[in-house]
């Protein structure tokens, strides 16, 4: 997993799928775009804007994804966003990998907790459990893009 903000420089020299996710968010203005999906690079990059509202922890799943990577980032409000590594303890809640490329679980063992203000961003890889949308302190309205990137491009 990654973590930053995204008005710092990159932390180092990251793929350039990757850098081309990070490009998107820094120069799209999100007032100006409706909920949806945006392609980047075809299947291989694609944005989903997301307007949502944060929930208590236990009412969100961990998941985690196969074939691409998720880059999420805050536009607006606050959320937390549980994380931990796949250790392979998980009971799966329920696997979509053919459908969406997401598997649910019940539980995230040995979960942490970031906190994501308006221009965090967090990067997921495969072996990253996290689970997004977590109220910080109550319910509250977000805007939230999630970046897609194919493994495969890595």
């Amino acid at each position: 997993m990654i973590f930053g903000h995204i008005s710092q420089p990159n932390p180092c020299r990251l793929p350039a799928a990757i850098e081309k996710a990070l490009d998107f968010l820094r120069s799209t203005d999100f007032k100006q775009l409706e909920p949806g999906v945006v392609e980047i690079d075809g299947k291989t990059v694609f944005a989903q804007i997301l307007d949502l509202t944060t929930r208590e922890v236990q009412e969100n799943r961990p998941e985690t994804h196969r074939r691409y990577l998720d880059i999420q980032f805050l536009a607006w409000g606050e959320e937390k966003i549980g994380i931990a590594i796949d250790t392979g303890n998980n009971e799966i809640s329920e696997s979509l990998l053919e459908q969406r490329d997401i598997i649910f679980y019940e539980y995230s063992e040995n979960e942490s907790f970031i906190e994501m203000v308006p221009g965090s961003y967090a990067i997921f890889f495969p072996q990253d459990v996290h689970r997004p949308a977590c109220n910080k302190y109550t319910a509250t309205p977000i805007r939230k893009i999630v970046v897609k990137v194919a493994i495969a491009a890595l």
